[in-house]
């Protein structure tokens, strides 16, 4: 019979969360000179993102598909319209609502931006089903935490 020690859960080796953190880690670490190049940081990145694809978003709306409170995304946002890529505005119908959205000079760097995901690509390597599985599972965890499991994240 195989004797456990009490202890095991403690075990780092044990952990879903150190791979986790140190791939993650990792993998912004190597996105840095292609970020670099084009003047943003990961998060400032990631909002771009979502603000190329939509053109005009809210605060909040930008915080619950990148998982960011409001005290992470009010200095990235501020560091983005200070650089012109975004401007900021009080919604007119409602002020408590802060719109976001994408200037000229901000669509301009979208165009820079392009080959961000391909540089990426050779970077890591993991097969396309390998990517997607991995992808799936991730978007799996994340919503583990969200109580109405919001399938359209994926």
């Amino acid at each position: 019979m195989e004797k456990v020690d009490r202890y095991d859960s403690l075990l780092l080796k044990n952990q879903l969360c150190f791979p986790l953190y140190a791939a993650a880690k990792e993998v912004v670490k190597r996105y840095r000179p292609y970020l670099d190049e084009i003047d943003l940081t990961y998060t400032q990145y990631i909002v771009m993102m979502v603000i190329w694809e939509k053109e005009n978003v809210t605060v909040k709306e930008l915080g619950e598909t990148l998982f960011l409170d409001s005290g992470t995304l009010t200095p990235v946002l501020k560091c983005l319209e200070q650089k012109g890529f975004i401007q900021r505005e009080r919604n007119a119908e409602d002020e408590r609502v802060l719109d976001v959205t994408l200037t000229e000079k901000g669509r301009e760097l979208r165009e820079r931006a392009l080959s961000v995901p391909q540089q990426m690509a050779s970077c890591v390597r993991l097969t396309k089903s390998e990517a997607g599985e991995l992808y799936r599972i991730l978007y799996k965890l994340l919503r583990s935490g969200d109580p109405e499991g919001d399938e359209t994240r994926e």
